[in-house]
């Protein structure tokens, strides 16, 4: 499994993605639609249109890096994406690459300290 310190955001594209793109397309990606910046050390996903494979771009201390899953037999069900720039915490991460429905998820409340 994928571990990414908690100070790290995760940014969820709202546009299918083609997944012939690399490095700068994505980059440029992050840059136009989710009006970040792809040096900052957070992670962006990226998703096909027919849900079935899945991206992760970020920037790793000397170079951008790419994580890519293709899943054999089904897709990935993600959040409802309202705006360009959705954040999604880390645990939401996890269960996506799992085959969790995060929409039927309940989640409890628990203590979490804030940036300081």
């Amino acid at each position: 499994m994928l571990s990414f310190p908690s100070a790290v955001k995760i940014y969820l594209c709202s546009e299918p993605t083609d997944m012939r793109r690399s490095f700068d397309g994505l980059a440029m990606m992050v840059k136009n639609i989710i009006r970040q910046n792809p040096l900052s050390g957070h992670i962006f996903v990226f998703v096909n249109h027919k849900g079935d494979r899945l991206k992760l771009l970020y920037w790793d201390r000397d170079g951008l890096a790419i994580w890519y899953k293709r899943l054999e037999k089904g897709v990935f069900t993600l959040p409802q994406i309202i705006e360009n720039n959705c954040i999604i915490e880390h645990r939401q991460l996890a269960m996506i690459l799992e085959g969790v429905d995060i929409s039927s998820v309940r989640f409890k409340k628990r203590f979490a300290l804030k940036n300081i």
